[in-house]
């Protein structure tokens, strides 16, 4: 997630000659300097939450739904969680990258990311975030920002999740079993399919934490792509549609409260959504071109970012789950 607040009002002088602003962004002579530490220090912390959560995964994988009981030492727990947090960071990682790159390749100066911590819950992070500190001044800009970190995020979590799920096991669940259930995205299920073929429903399959950190990095990948606002889909939307993108926005917010009649994930998730809206503004800030239709390669990459979109979405990504079988 990019975060581009520090310039809500941006509009360019109507007198600037248009060719100018088809030079490459000056770095600002008063760009703040980097605070190593504080990026340092935040990644340390994402790392050990993360791990330590990634160590609980590990064992509710190895109990099989509770089937086993398991036993591991502290150093065990360790070395089992890193296959959570290394999975999780690693896509994370790339998703920030993305738009930290694409901003460097047009001279636009970022942050490094901030990764946030959180020491509770089965995520152990908030995720990442980067501060863009000048303006994106063309559409061609904002689209190649906006779309570099999902797709990034997304190239990693693919094999990360087909091998994660190569390393998951079936089990069947006990006769009393509470827990939650996962929302299976298209691309999730495919890749299922394709690894496990059809499960039979006696079994269920147990994730390995690198399939359940992967499923997470799909997760934040829809969850970006929503054409909102400041998220990353919401600059897509901009560059494609212009000033019109403010009817997608809300038409976004407005599926997304009708989610939350469906699944009780959303209601927090849209408190979020409109929340950053009221703060930041529910139009996107105005490139010099907007008038402009994108180019035909970007249109095609935007119906590629849809796609993405698309086979990573599910309606009910977390659900609680109370399951009484039958003796």
């Amino acid at each position: 997630m990019s975060d581009s607040r520090q310039f809500p009002e941006y509009a360019p002088p109507p007198a600037e000659p248009a060719a100018a602003w088809h030079a490459e962004t000056p770095p600002s002579a008063r760009v703040p300097r980097e605070r190593y530490w504080l990026h340092i220090l935040l990644f340390l912390l994402t790392f050990l939450t993360t791990t330590l959560v990634g160590a609980s995964h590990w064992l509710n994988f190895m109990a099989e739904f509770g089937n086993r009981r398991v036993v591991a030492g502290v150093g065990v727990l360790a070395i089992q969680g890193l296959w959570f947090s290394l999975t999780l960071l690693a896509i994370l990682t790339a998703h920030e990258f993305g738009h930290y790159i694409a901003c460097r390749y047009y001279r636009v100066s970022a942050s490094l990311p901030y990764f946030l911590p959180m020491p509770f819950g089965f995520f152990g992070t908030f995720g990442a975030v980067i501060r863009i500190r000048q303006p994106l001044t063309t559409k061609a800009k904002v689209f190649d920002v906006g779309v570099a970190g999902p797709f990034a995020g997304f190239l990693v979590a693919v094999p990360a999740l087909l091998v994660g799920l190569a390393m998951s096991t079936v089990a069947p669940l006990p006769p009393v079993f509470s827990g939650a259930e996962l929302g299976e995205p298209l691309l999730f299920k495919a890749a299922e399919w394709l690894v496990w073929g059809d499960i039979p429903d006696t079994l269920s399959l147990n994730l390995h934490p690198m399939a359940f950190a992967a499923w997470i990095g799909l997760l934040v990948t829809a969850l970006n792509l929503l054409p909102v606002g400041q998220l990353d889909g919401g600059h897509i939307a901009y560059a494609v549609f212009g000033r019109r993108s403010l009817y997608v926005t809300i038409g976004a917010i407005a599926v997304a409260m009708g989610l939350c009649f469906y699944s009780s994930s959303w209601i927090v998730w849209t408190g979020l959504l409109v929340a950053m809206l009221t703060f930041f503004g529910w139009r996107h800030p105005p490139a010099w071109d907007d008038h402009v239709p994108l180019d035909r390669t970007r249109l095609v990459l935007a119906l590629v970012a849809l796609v993405v979109f698309v086979v990573c979405f599910t309606p009910a990504p977390i659900e609680p789950l109370d399951l009484i079988r039958p003796q």
